[in-house]
């Protein structure tokens, strides 16, 4: 399933967060909940978490500072939740205070995983990358050229 759209919903006195009715079931075997590059946090569905792990860190080296650095944050900054019978997950600590949730917060499909955003930090980042989408968007597209020539 893809995630797609933006939802908004509102974190609970005990820091729990309502996941959105029809994205339940694609979450119903659990979530990894993992510290965003950007001020969010991101969740997988179990399954694409072990995928994002084969694609992006299972080849990182031991040998590498900054690749030893990237394992830890990401593992570190990671938690195994499941949905309650309510359909929420409950938001540990140190990732609230990374995105700066309280109350009100974005939810926002990213195709193959959520996002968590605060409500003005969302903003800020939708409306920069809208206002640079067209450059995005040509830099993206001319590094796809780029790489279609070499190989």
């Amino acid at each position: 399933m893809a995630f797609h759209g933006q939802h908004e919903h509102s974190l609970d006195s005990k820091d729990r967060l309502t996941i959105p009715a029809r994205f339940r079931s694609a979450l119903a075997d659990g979530v990894i909940l993992v510290k965003g590059l950007d001020p969010c946090v991101e969740v997988y569905p179990v399954q694409e978490f072990a995928r994002f792990e084969q694609r992006e860190v299972a080849d990182f080296s031991s040998f590498s500072r900054d690749q030893r650095r990237m394992r830890r944050r990401i593992y570190a900054h990671s938690v195994d939740e499941q949905l309650d019978s309510a359909g929420r997950i409950r938001l540990p600590g140190q990732l609230v205070e990374h995105a700066g949730l309280e109350g009100p917060c974005v939810i926002v499909g990213a195709g193959n995983t959520l996002e968590i955003w605060s409500p003005n930090s969302w903003s800020t980042e939708d409306a920069e990358v809208d206002a640079h989408a067209h450059e995005i968007a040509e830099g993206l597209g001319h590094g796809g050229r780029e790489a279609s020539r070499d190989g």
